[in-house]
């Protein structure tokens, strides 16, 4: 098999790798994540600890009644990444339902998740989507400027009703609180790669898609978004994924301080 997906717990969450022909090379989510300027963070990370005070002035009292101070800059520091943590969970048992759901399996569905999965369901009768595989795993090797990468994509389909009947999608489900451009680019990489591997984990070459969306499932419906520019896409994703793979070089451009010379009278 030349690209094989490893799936592992890391501190108690799952998380994966891939290795192709033999060596590491980095997922797309990878590549955008450390290509990608993320503006958004810090203010998102600040008002998540902003709210946390604000909602839990109790437990907020008792960390400052019985902590010192790193103790107290731990626990807070930490919120943001706790609700992170809690939304990933959260996806990836979306993600999971979402699969099976889309297989024609009959699931038991916790009641925080109700009304994910009956938006989910309802969007599935809408377009009414046929399925042609999930869960798959893709490869490109290096070639043109472009790092070799790897990743997995949620749904390879055709739908059957609206503006698009009779196209064939690309889709990846995402739970978020939005839909990003950089989905876009995710979408872009995805269906660039040289191939997926098939049931037997052997390569075939990647399948002419008509678009490219992002089926977002929120607690209140699903929405379908598709990628306006693959083109485009694929283009902006070059352009970082090259950043990413260069940022160790980035780090060494600047020297150690240069000595001062000794002894020089003006």
């Amino acid at each position: 098999m030349t690209l094989v997906r490893k799936d592992r717990t890391y501190r108690g969450k799952p998380t994966h790798s891939y290795e192709l022909d033999g060596q590491k090379v980095q997922g797309v989510t990878t590549l955008l994540s450390k290509g990608l300027p993320k503006p958004a963070l810090p203010p998102w990370a600040a008002r998540t600890v902003a709210e946390y005070v604000a909602d839990n002035p109790d437990a907020v009292r008792q960390i400052l009644d019985t902590m010192g101070r790193e103790s107290i800059v731990g626990a807070l520091k930490g919120v943001p990444w706790d609700k992170r943590d809690e939304a990933a969970a959260r996806g990836t048992d979306i993600h999971d339902l979402a699969e099976r759901i889309i297989h024609g399996e009959e699931v038991a569905v916790p009641e925080h998740l109700a009304g994910y999965v009956q938006g989910y369901v309802d969007w599935l009768d809408a377009w009414d989507v046929e399925m042609h595989a999930t869960e798959m795993v893709v490869g490109r090797r290096p070639s043109q400027g472009v790092p070799g990468y790897a990743g997995t994509f949620d749904a390879d389909v055709t739908m059957g009703a609206g503006d698009l009947a009779g196209k064939r999608g690309l889709l990846d489900w995402k739970t978020s609180k939005g839909v990003y451009g950089e989905n876009g680019l995710q979408l872009a990489a995805y269906a660039n790669a040289d191939f997926y591997l098939d049931a037997d984990g052997v390569e075939q070459p990647m399948p002419a898609y008509d678009f490219l969306g992002v089926v977002h499932i929120t607690p209140t419906g699903t929405d379908l978004y598709v990628v306006q520019d693959p083109a485009a896409a694929w283009r902006i994703f070059r352009h970082v994924a090259y950043v990413a793979t260069q940022v160790e070089a980035i780090k060494s451009q600047i020297s150690s301080p240069t000595p001062t010379p000794q002894g020089v009278h003006a």
